[in-house]
């Protein structure tokens, strides 16, 4: 069985599909809630706070900072992240609009 291209579907099929891997492990999710709940950029305490090792916490960060959720700073030694609220609010409406469509066109189907 091949690959599924992405090519074969819409900026917004492809986008939405991108930002619903954010939620598609509970320690993503832990993060970005622990990032709201701070307000802040945090620096290397996040490995206490969500319980999981130092490699795996850094493998989850990398993939919410390559969808562009978060964003990070070199400080020192350490990278401190915080949410990025352009990408996120972005993220947001996309979502919703998808979301949404099960209002617009409902049928008594099945």
């Amino acid at each position: 069985m091949g690959l599924i291209k992405t090519e074969r579907f819409t900026d917004k099929q492809n986008s939405i599909a991108l930002f619903a891997k954010a939620f598609g492990h509970p320690a993503r999710v832990a993060i970005i809630q622990h990032l709201f709940k701070i307000n802040a950029c945090v620096c290397g305490d996040l490995v206490n706070e969500i319980g999981l090792a130092q490699p795996t916490v850094s493998q989850h960060l990398k993939e919410l900072k390559a969808l562009g959720l978060i964003k990070g700073t070199v400080e020192g030694t350490s990278v401190c992240y915080c949410i990025n609220q352009d990408n996120w609010t972005t993220m947001k409406a996309l979502l919703n609009s998808f979301l949404d469509e099960d209002t617009i066109n409902i049928s008594d189907c099945c």
